[in-house]
């Protein structure tokens, strides 16, 4: 990329969360390879994101580079209405031979946030379907579910983007967060808040949505794996739907396949996104219960009402099933339980130290936070010229690299974290 590039990128592109008038610095990668990003300039990254939890594979895999070629090939889009494809039968097959027996409906939708719309509008739709007008939600404080207005209403109230659209939002329910972090004693009180307010708004309450064990955007927070049984339990007691955004938690990431096994719990309806498709395009996909998706369809509308313009893309999907494929044949529960236990090693020592709060790390996810917020421009100029790509925020430095990653890429990426927590100059001051 040209310097004219970046300053035309600098004056026009909106980068996520990022001001127009005062951007953060972009760093052009032209290339990426297994776990590594190649910058403009030649220089390699080691890679500590993911690219936002999805990439789990590395990139430019041939395996999934040659589905997405294959299907290219045959049609790279076809409505869904209507019609039908090989690619969205095979993945649809796929996610309900791996998710729990009783989630047996599939709605195909483009992105996580949309995933999470769906959601919501099915437990609404289920109820209208039901001849019961319920119209909130329940969920947690530090949650976190999507940046689209249904999403929005129901990630933390005060401590994100929720914030700035009140009075534009429906209001919902926020329980207090689970204390009991994911290896501590459970104590039962912890879901006092919880259990408190089910019981007071269960006629008006249209489901229960949550990040399963790990709240991810909204505090990298791991809680006890108990709390979500108690959730499911009163749930089931009440007779409200449980939701279980598993967008980032989905797919292995936390030394489960999904979350909820944690829990050992099945939700009424799952959404799945980011490592869907590996990283290599946006999918997502909410699956529900026969039962609910027959409620739905039997209410006064007789369908589900949504349908996005590129819902069962075929070649997301065709991707997508690759990727599954490669997750079936099973080596990813040893690189995730080799990576958690690399990242335990160089971590965990960090809770000594003087300028962090906390480190903690479940499955293949660091975590350390500090006392002070990160000096993002900084911090990120600062990892560049460790070799490394790591994207904090906050508080929050953390790690959820590819599977694949090499005990020496990991290290290089945990060594310069070790560095920069070392450096005062790049945290805000007291």
């Amino acid at each position: 990329m040209t310097p004219s590039d970046l300053a035309f990128d600098r004056h026009h592109i909106w980068h996520p969360y990022t001001s127009m008038t005062n951007p953060l610095p972009c760093y052009p990668v032209v290339a990426a390879q297994g776990t590594s990003l190649q910058l403009s300039d030649g220089r390699q990254l080691v890679d500590g994101m993911s690219s936002w939890w999805a990439a789990i594979h590395g990139y430019n895999h041939p395996r999934l580079n040659q589905a997405m070629q294959q299907q290219i090939g045959q049609m790279s889009h076809v409505m869904f209405g209507g019609i039908t494809h090989p690619s969205a039968v095979a993945l649809c097959r796929k996610l309900v031979e791996m998710t729990p027996a009783a989630l047996e409906c599939v709605f195909l939708a483009d992105s996580g946030s949309v995933a999470v719309e769906v959601s919501m509008k099915m437990a609404l739709q289920y109820w209208q379907a039901r001849g019961e007008k319920r119209q909130q939600f329940l969920t947690l404080r530090n949650g976190y579910h999507g940046d689209t207005f249904a999403a929005m209403s129901v990630c933390d109230p005060q401590n994100s983007m929720h914030s700035l659209y009140q009075g534009y939002l429906p209001s919902h329910r926020f329980a207090d967060a689970p204390q009991c972090r994911f290896d501590d004693n459970w104590l039962a009180r912890d879901a006092d808040s919880f259990e408190q307010l089910i019981s007071t708004h269960k006629s008006s309450l249209a489901a229960v949505i949550l990040e399963p064990i790990v709240q991810g955007a909204g505090g990298m927070r791991f809680y006890h794996p108990r709390y979500l049984q108690r959730v499911r339990e009163l749930c089931d007691q009440h007779q409200v739907l449980l939701i279980a955004d598993e967008i980032a938690t989905g797919f292995g990431r936390t030394g489960k396949l999904f979350a909820c096994e944690h829990a050992g719990i099945t939700p009424d309806i799952l959404c799945v996104g980011k490592a869907l498709t590996g990283g290599t395009m946006t999918l997502s996909a909410t699956l529900t219960t026969r039962q609910v998706a027959e409620t739905i369809s039997n209410g006064a509308a007789g369908c589900f009402m949504h349908g996005p313009t590129f819902m069962g893309n075929p070649l997301a999907c065709a991707v997508a099933s690759e990727s599954l494929a490669i997750l079936a044949e099973n080596h990813w529960p040893a690189q995730v339980a080799s990576i958690e236990q690399q990242l335990q090693s160089a971590l965990l020592p960090l809770r000594d130290h003087p300028h962090v709060a906390d480190a903690r790390v479940l499955g293949a996810i660091g975590v350390i936070e500090t006392h002070q917020p990160v000096k993002m421009a900084d911090i990120q100029q600062f990892f560049v010229e460790q070799g490394v790509w790591i994207r904090p925020f906050g508080r929050l430095i953390y790690l959820m690299p590819p599977y694949v990653i090499e005990p020496s890429a990991l290290k290089q990426l945990t060594d310069a974290i070790i560095a920069a927590v070392e450096q005062p100059v790049l945290f805000q001051a007291r």
